[in-house]
């Protein structure tokens, strides 16, 4: 009883203290007067005392029945089978000149994940006018998850209509102590009508356990699509407060170019180079169960001005994209996703990371593809909450990457083994020409999870991704390709961007509980804190990213493609004791104070990213005990002016891109100035 009483008091702490600051923001934004820092604590402790003398004896919550799943070695492998490329949107209206219109509705239905014979499985996806990508067939109306692919055009925009068509309750729990959307205004019974929801003031300091959780925390679901990789302006981003709902309840950020009810009206410009981009929900706390019930999907530019490479390409059923998923299953067939939280008496729903024991790819799991005895144009996806994959082939054929996030890369490069992290993409070249009709290939994993400290993937389950079996008919010959790959990164140095006329210095942080990560934050700062990333448009920056975490954070900016400048180890401890030193324990509630200087603490040299990595990124892998270094340029990816006026609207927003992190604090908006 005495442990539960401690906990109860240290939760009650946390909660005034959280309530505090949330007075002093609403002060602040109000122009008030402001409650000094140390005002805080003292009131936070006056609390304890209180609670101290006159505590109300609570139970501890008792322990959850370990989930019963599908067991994933009962499940055959390379069984479903992947044919082609996804079906393709077509637009309703428009032309190559003035833009197409295409509309997209998010709506739930059956689709069978796993292989026939076992039950089919409830999710939510993607659907609209779509044709068959390799014939142009019409098929009428398609949903599925991952969505249809949008295949788009450099220089012609397209307008979407994005409708959510979502009626029933969320299918995963909604944590509703994190920051998210919140459309029904869920707060404790005896808050005050604080803006919060804590589980220390729910009877008993305990939240109530899913199944049910809290009915206005389940229903009204709240959507909104981010073009992942676009270049847009932020009112068509998909920021994480312009969701809606499909009874047209709106996000304090909702933008839309014509009304639309229960939805919204987005443009993208498709000005950027050619490359393999994706679209997924996006919307504030709850994009990773939005995602993990299956609303992802492909965005292909392409460049008809692209007369030299594209032409050598794999094209056809010789190009195909592939988005790989990890999840787990229910006996019944349907999603499972933990309801249990790391720390349950503060997150009652939330976990770090999900990672599931099966591999779905394409929206199938364990998949064969059967392949010409050619080569074939693969784009990946990591479509995953938090897995990493680091790829290859099990009789280990080399294979040729030649683009990454944002395009070409600066020249192919010959591999054996490559990691992708969620959200990254690669582009890849297989040569299936040398090898017997019959053979068989599995595509492998060897990474861990979480990466790079954690559990290795199991060979007989998540160490598999997906099986090519050769046949004997005679596919394209691999191409001959030119060294210098992208125009825009031509020349002996990279990065090719110009020197930085700013850098930031930003750290991650990682806030504990009693039994592991409470929230994960951008420099010590939470979602709501006040925009401190306010680049000039135009500007050429670096950011330099420290991470004392335990984890690889893929760290994604929206709006930008950006460059790696380099990597160099530093000293962890020494360096975390400095910051807390100035800046005290995260969140901080105060701008953040950089160490005067980062040289005591870097070790060894700084390393220039490899050849895989000479390419225009989105998002980029930073390794614990590392600084990584990223250069950003805030215009165009050519460097001229954005089609758009960047500095309008809500704004953009950097991430982790593992999305557990994301919905927990790992975000912050950043606003483009004049």
């Amino acid at each position: 009883m005495d442990l539960i009483i401690i906990k109860k008091c240290t939760e009650i702490v946390v909660l005034t203290v959280e309530m505090t600051k949330n007075v002093r923001l609403k002060m602040k934004q109000e122009r008030k007067s402001i409650l000094p820092r140390k005002d805080a604590f003292m009131i936070a402790l006056v609390f304890m005392m209180l609670v101290i003398l006159f505590v109300v004896p609570v139970t501890a919550a008792p322990p959850a029945p370990a989930p019963v799943l599908l067991d994933p070695k009962t499940i055959p492998k390379y069984v479903n089978q992947i044919n082609g490329p996804p079906p393709v949107y077509v637009p309703v209206s428009g032309d190559a000149i003035s833009g197409f219109t295409y509309e997209v509705n998010m709506t739930n239905f059956s689709q069978q994940v796993l292989p026939t014979g076992f039950p089919k499985t409830n999710v939510w996806g993607y659907g609209g006018l779509a044709k068959d990508a390799l014939t142009g067939t019409p098929m009428g109306f398609i949903r599925n998850s991952p969505g249809p692919t949008f295949e788009v055009t450099r220089g012609v925009p397209i307008t979407v209509s994005w409708k959510n068509e979502i009626t029933t309750p969320h299918m995963f729990a909604v944590d509703p102590t994190l920051h998210w959307a919140n459309p029904n205004g869920l707060v404790n019974d005896n808050t005050g009508g604080m803006p919060m929801f804590t589980c220390a003031m729910e009877p008993g300091g305990i939240c109530l356990p899913y199944p049910t959780g809290y009915t206005d925390a389940q229903r009204n679901v709240p959507l909104v699509t981010h073009v992942h990789g676009a270049e847009v302006q932020s009112t068509s981003d998909g920021h994480p407060d312009s969701w809606f709902t499909a009874n047209a309840i709106q996000g304090p950020e909702y933008n839309s170019l014509t009304p639309l009810t229960g939805g919204a009206v987005f443009q993208y410009p498709n000005a950027q180079q050619a490359a393999t981009i994706w679209y997924h929900d996006h919307a504030l706390g709850i994009t990773r169960i939005n995602v993990m019930s299956g609303l992802a999907g492909f965005y292909l530019i392409r460049d008809a001005a692209d007369t030299t490479i594209a032409p050598l390409l794999p094209q056809g059923k010789y190009e195909v994209p592939l988005a790989i998923q990890d999840r787990s299953f229910n006996p019944d067939g349907s999603f499972y996703f933990p309801s249990v939280g790391l720390n349950p008496t503060i997150h009652p729903y939330w976990m770090p990371e999900f990672f599931g024991n099966t591999i779905m790819v394409n929206g199938l799991v364990w998949p064969n593809m059967n392949v010409d005895r050619g080569t074939y144009r693969f784009r990946l996806l990591d479509g995953s909450n938090a897995r990493f994959y680091t790829l290859s082939f099990s009789n280990k054929i080399p294979f040729t990457q030649i683009g990454s996030d944002g395009g070409y890369l600066k020249a192919p490069v010959t591999l054996t083994e490559l990691t992708i992290a969620p959200g990254e993409r690669a582009d890849i070249l297989v040569d299936f020409s040398k090898l017997a009709p019959g053979t068989k290939v599995i595509l492998t994993n060897t990474a861990k999870a979480p990466t790079p400290r954690g559990t290795a993937a199991d060979p007989q389950t998540t160490g598999q991704i997906m099986q090519f079996t050769v046949t004997a008919n005679p596919g394209q010959p691999f191409p001959v390709l030119p060294a210098p790959l992208n125009p825009t990164l031509t020349g002996v140095a990279f990065p090719t961007l110009p020197a930085p006329t700013n850098t930031r210095i930003l750290t991650l942080q990682e806030v504990m509980g009693p039994a592991g990560p409470v929230e994960i934050l951008l420099d010590g700062q939470k979602w709501a804190a006040p925009i401190s990333e306010s680049p000039k448009l135009g500007t050429t920056e670096d950011w330099v990213i420290i991470n004392p975490t335990a984890d690889t954070h893929p760290i994604h900016l929206h709006l930008v493609q950006f460059q790696l400048v380099s990597r160099q180890p530093f000293q962890v401890k020494k360096y975390q004791t400095a910051w807390t030193g100035l800046n005290g324990m995260a969140p901080l509630m105060t701008p953040t104070v950089n160490v005067p200087s980062l040289a005591p603490y870097m070790q060894g040299k700084p390393v220039g990213p490899t050849l895989a990595e000479q390419g225009w990124k989105d998002t980029i892998q930073m390794r614990p005990g590392e600084v990584t270094t990223i250069r950003v340029r805030f215009t165009a990816q050519d460097g001229t002016k954005f089609p758009f006026d960047a500095t309008s609207g809500p704004g953009y927003v950097w991430h982790c891109h593992i999305i557990d992190h994301e919905d927990n604090e790992m975000m912050r908006p950043y606003k483009v100035v004049p």
